[in-house]
Order: structure tokens, then C-alpha cells, then sequence
């Protein structure tokens, strides 16, 4: 099947050479056994190819079972694979297959590998080199034949220097890699896109399209899209929703395109009473500032330990800290008012009420998974979607916070 054919078949859009290329290699690696690994950011659409390769290969008429690693608990994830015996776990009243028993002779689809325990990691090495695994609590091997392919937004070879991915499994899932451009490389593509959602949403609300002006083009063909694809497409939903005037431009535009730098907040839009729980306070917003930034000092400290010839840092007190040993910090802006307190983070000139007593990152981190957790009546899914973090990652949090 052509390019043109699979784009037509499953709705994809675009005409970017790199889009092009990763379909390419779809194609032709369908009819073969290999194992692929699909890597790219969020929100690029990582979930089609596997489909194609299903639909063009010989297990097109086998089962094909698409699963999200990063959605099941740690304690279940063996089971949900490899299926369990009756009696080998608390809750284990009957014997159970997993999806590697019931997609014998079909395409295994594992979105968010890299979220796989280490010991799942080496059930999983031994099924692809040798087709057999065993069931949790039991001791009998058994043989299946399922085409896998594995898909994570994580970088791999990272994953694997903190000791958190297997190499073995690693160069065993990446035979053949095809890597999804994010949507900012495909310029050329983020209007088509815009027009095919406006007007699936047009038709789904029964309402006139929503169009955009010439400059308002511009502005979205040149943001940079964090969230790639899924972000247009919700944009372009609430456009439809919301906007009065089918004719959108620039400035109006402007409101649905949050900076995705976390010191600078997305756009909260109340339409209703401040008093609605449902929207976010100031107080709230700093809290998920302070949660985003220390994942990013957490994600910057784990590359420092990770470089090569990294030079000791001297003992505390002993002078200036050598080069590439500092763990960046968010760096306090310029206190403007004399009564704000010397060391604030404060990504905005509005002074923010924080507990004196305690406003560390940890209990701003503690306290603003409590408050999302409650908000969402404990739905640890949605909390997670909430704060944007993978779910085991919110799973690990919680146990580590002693949550209730």
C-alpha cells in the first residue's frame, strides 16, 4: 500500500516529508516480524502506526490489543501482560489470560514502555527472544506468537544511564525505530489540520465552520505546539465552542495559546463565578508552577549525574561551586515591594500568599496533589491528566508523600 493509500485509510494529514518518511517505513517494515519501536513527544499521533502495520501485514486478521503501560499499577502490570493463576494474589479468584495469551497470532501494541517496572522489563525480553512466558503464580511455561511494537515519548538511551531501562531490551525493542516529527517540524501541516478539526467539530455541533484570518494563520502556523497535534485539536474544539465570530483573528487567537514556558501560565477562562471550585486560584496556579519546575530541576539534575568527567563538587562552604556540577534553580525575580519576602518565586508581579511557616517545593508539590486529587473525588487518572504526569509517576508521589 502507498502513502497516499494509508493516509486516505486511516484520516492522516499532511503532506510533510518527514511524516512521510516514518509512514514510509510503517509500509514496509508491515510484512516482515520485526520488532519496531515508535518514538516521539506527546500528542504526535504515535498510536497510528502500529495500526498500519497491523492492517498491512499477515496478522491483519489476528487481534490487535493497543496497551498503555503508564496506566496500570505496578502491582498489576504482570498480570494484565501475562495473565495470572487462581490464588496467586489477593482479588485472584479465577484463572486469568494476559494479552500476550489472547493476541496469540495477532499485533501487541505497548504505548509508554519506558513506564515498565524493571522486573516486567525482563518477562518482556524473554517473550520477544523466545515466544514463551508464565503465568503470575504459576510455574508452567507456555508459547505465543504475538508481533510487538513499543512506543514511549521518553528518551531511552537516558533511561537507560539512570539504571531505570534495560539495554538488552532496548536494542531488542528498536530493530527498526520510526521516529513521529513534533508538529512544530511540519509547518506545512498545522492549518490542514486546523481546517480537517474545524469542520469534523462544525459538523458534530451542527454549527457554521470556524475560520481564521490571514494574520491569525501566521500566529498558529509559527507557535511552537508542546502539545502537538492533540493541543491543535482541542484549540480548534474550543473555538468552535466558544466563539461567536465564525471569522476568527489574531488577537482572539491569541487567548487559546497558552506560552508553554511554566513561568509564563496558560489563560484561565471563567466565565463563571470566582468562587467555582472548577477554576484554579492564583494560589493554585503558583503551586503547578512550582510542580512543573521541579520536574524540570529534578530532569536537569538526573543529566548532570549522567555526564561524563563531571568534577566533584566541593564540600559545603568551600567557595565556588566548579562548571556543570550546579543544579540550575529557579532564580528569584527582583522583589519590587518591601513587604515580599526575600527569596520568593514569583512568576508573576501580583504577590502570592504562601504559608510562611513552610513553602518548600516538596510541600507545595504535596499540597498541590492533594488539592487536584480532591478535586477530581480521587480519580487518580484525571488527577494525573490534571498535573501532567504519567500515572505510576502520581502512584510514586503519593506513596513517597504518605498520601491518604
Amino acid at each position: 500500500m502507498d502513502i497516499t493509500s494509508i493516509k486516505q485509510r486511516f484520516e492522516i494529514i499532511g503532506t510533510s516529508p518527514l511524516l512521510d518518511r516514518a509512514l514510509d517505513v510503517a509500509a514496509q517494515v508491515a510484512a516482515t516480524d520485526l520488532s519496531v519501536l515508535v518514538t516521539g513527544e506527546s500528542g504526535v499521533g504515535k498510536e497510528f502506526i502500529p495500526k498500519i502495520i497491523h492492517a498491512n501485514s499477515a496478522r491483519k486478521h489476528g487481534n490487535y490489543f493497543a496497551v498503555n503501560c503508564g496506566a496500570i499499577p505496578e502491582g498489576t502490570i504482570d498480570s494484565e501482560l501475562f495473565g495470572h493463576q487462581k490464588g496467586s494474589f489477593t482479588g485472584a479468584h479465577e484463572d486469568r489470560m494476559g494479552y500476550f495469551e489472547v493476541a496469540n497470532g495477532g499485533t501487541l501494541f505497548l504505548d509508554e514502555v519506558a513506564e515498565l517496572p524493571l522486573s516486567t522489563q525482563v518477562r518482556l525480553l524473554r517473550v520477544l527472544e523466545t515466544g514463551e512466558f508464565i503465568r503470575v503464580g504459576s510455574s508452567k511455561v507456555q508459547k505465543t506468537d504475538v508481533r510487538v511494537i513499543t512506543a514511549t515519548n521518553i528518551n531511552l538511551p537516558h533511561a537507560i544511564k539512570a539504571g531505570k531501562f534495560r539495554e538488552d531490551l532496548y536494542y531488542r525493542l528498536n530493530t527498526v525505530p520510526i521516529v513521529i516529527p513534533p508538529l512544530r517540524e511540519r509547518p506545512q501541516d498545522i492549518h490542514l489540520l486546523f481546517r480537517k478539526f474545524a469542520a469534523d467539530f462544525a459538523e458534530k455541533y451542527k454549527m457554521p465552520v470556524i475560520r481564521l484570518t490571514d494574520p491569525a494563520r501566521s500566529l498558529l502556523e509559527h507557535y511552537r505546539w508542546p502539545g502537538n497535534v492533540r493541543q491543535l485539536k482541542n484549540v480548534a474544539e474550543q473555538l468552535s465552542i466558544l466563539e461567536h465570530n465564525r471569522l476568527v483573528n489574531d488577537q482572539t487567537l491569541q487567548h487559546y495559546l497558552p506560552q508553554d514556558s511554566p513561568m509564563h501560565l496558560p489563560v484561565v477562562y471563567n466565565t463563571q463565578s470566582s468562587q467555582n471550585e472548577d477554576y484554579l486560584t492564583e494560589r493554585d496556579i503558583l503551586y503547578k508552577v512550582l510542580f512543573q519546575l521541579r520536574s524540570e530541576v529534578d530532569e536537569l539534575r538526573k543529566k548532570v549525574e549522567l555526564m561524563d568527567n563531571v568534577a566533584p563538587c566541593p564540600p559545603a562552604g568551600a567557595g565556588k561551586i566548579l562548571p556543570h556540577t550546579a543544579v540550575p534553580q529557579p532564580r528569584p525575580m527582583e522583589p519590587e515591594e518591601d513587604d515580599v519576602t526575600e527569596g520568593e518565586i514569583l512568576p508573576m508581579d501580583t504577590p502570592v500568599d504562601i504559608p510562611a511557616q513552610d513553602y518548600s517545593l516538596d510541600s507545595l508539590e504535596r499540597e498541590l496533589i492533594m488539592k487536584a486529587l480532591k478535586k477530581h473525588n480521587g480519580h487518580r487518572k484525571s488527577t494525573a491528566s490534571e498535573l501532567g504526569i504519567a500515572e505510576r509517576t502520581l502512584y510514586r508521589k503519593i506513596k513517597e508523600y504518605h498520601i491518604e
